[in-house]
């Protein structure tokens, strides 16, 4: 094997398909990234028992066609410090070489019997626009526990609707639960609904790497969901277990109802939540009268508090509380430029939506019973 390529470009691919790589694992293998220049094109490929990529390259200049495996993060150092410019990379008897510019860095080849085949590409389902995908799963991702011995909980729930044309993403760690629902492109007319769920952590890392402009195409199997986009490639391996509708939990019968604007609102809870020890909570007490919110955190002497316009739909006042790490993400995923907060009164359910009264993004938060200030 022999081949020619940018510096820049090797650096990416490699990048790519090393984030699949395990930290540690007992088969050394596995910590292998594939290289083939088999096609007139370079193509890396990582993977574990979780998950698998692949990425092509088409502007590699292949002078001798072949294969090679060789340490993924090894490679990803070396790549990282090489001069810019072209690279010239190639396997000389049992060493892979990379070289550039004067510098020259040699490493041992794995076997390449003892590398597991990657699992190919589920039935692919349709495709969804890549930008609006990554927002959608980075706006779930912050209600994902981070408990790993409920696994369930650390996934996203992607649903699928054929009929509807929406594909539906959701998260919850029991305390908060975050939905959005964004346009779907289905593979073939009246093709099947689906309804899965994927490590979030993963589906964040797959959801970041896959470019922000075209499409993504979305596949799925009774255990795996794979995602395509120009040129990568990469599967991962489904969680068991489902989460709970939220549906119905949803459902608030006669809210109080508050229209504030999110910039604003955001700042202010960073602001009080300075003097928030631990997960002491940030009070938000509502008024009819002058149409404010008024922030308070802290307790005794260690205080802070901010007041902030705020418009009451109707003349029902609340004075609510909030984890202000829980609070602080539910407002950070949204970008609209007001925000409408549902309240049902102290320790219940309380939601966070655009100011339009859109469904397609909801966060759902448990409030806590105000402090004693």
């Amino acid at each position: 094997m022999e081949f020619r390529i940018e510096r820049s470009a090797l650096t990416e691919a490699v990048s790519w398909a090393a984030r699949v790589l395990p930290v540690r694992s007992p088969v050394p293998v596995l910590g292998g990234l594939l290289l083939d220049t088999e096609g007139g094109r370079l193509r890396v490929s990582g993977l574990d028992y979780e998950a698998s990529a692949r990425i092509d390259v088409e502007a590699a200049e292949v002078l001798r066609p072949g294969k090679v495996l060789v340490m993924g993060r090894r490679l990803l150092d070396i790549c990282k410090v090489l001069p810019e410019g072209p690279v010239e990379c190639a396997v000389e008897g049992s060493r892979f070489t990379v070289s550039g510019d004067g510098a020259r860095f040699g490493l041992s080849v794995l076997p390449l019997d003892d590398y597991p085949a990657l699992p190919s590409l589920p039935q692919v389902r349709g495709a969804v626009e890549a930008a609006e995908f990554a927002a959608a799963v980075a706006d779930v991702a912050v209600a994902a526990g981070r408990d790993d011995t409920l696994p369930a909980l650390t996934g996203i729930r992607l649903g699928l609707d054929a009929e509807a044309g929406t594909m539906t993403l959701a998260a919850t760690d029991r305390y908060r639960f975050a939905v959005r629902t964004l346009p779907w492109k289905a593979a073939a007319a009246g093709g099947e609904s689906a309804d899965v769920l994927v490590s979030a952590r993963r589906l964040t890392e797959i959801a970041r790497s896959l470019g922000r402009s075209g499409l993504v195409s979305v596949a799925l199997d009774a255990g795996s969901a794979g995602f395509e986009h120009a040129g990568m490639r990469t599967t991962v391996r489904l969680l068991d277990g489902r989460l709970p509708r939220h549906d119905k939990l949803f459902a608030m019968e006669s809210p109080a109802v508050a229209v504030v604007d999110r910039a604003r609102l955001v700042e202010a809870v960073r602001r009080v939540s300075v003097v928030a020890d631990g997960d002491s909570p940030v009070q938000m007490a509502f008024s009819a009268a002058d149409n404010s919110v008024h922030l308070q955190a802290g307790y005794e002497d260690d205080v802070a508090s901010q007041r902030l316009p705020a418009t009451l739909e109707g003349a029902r006042e609340m004075t609510v509380a909030f984890n202000p790490g829980y609070l602080a993400d539910a407002l950070a995923s949204f970008e609209e430029p007001s925000l409408r907060l549902l309240m049902m009164g102290a320790g219940q359910r309380a939601m966070v939506t655009g100011a339009a009264g859109s469904d397609a993004h909801r966060h759902l938060l448990m409030s806590v019973k105000p402090p004693l200030l």
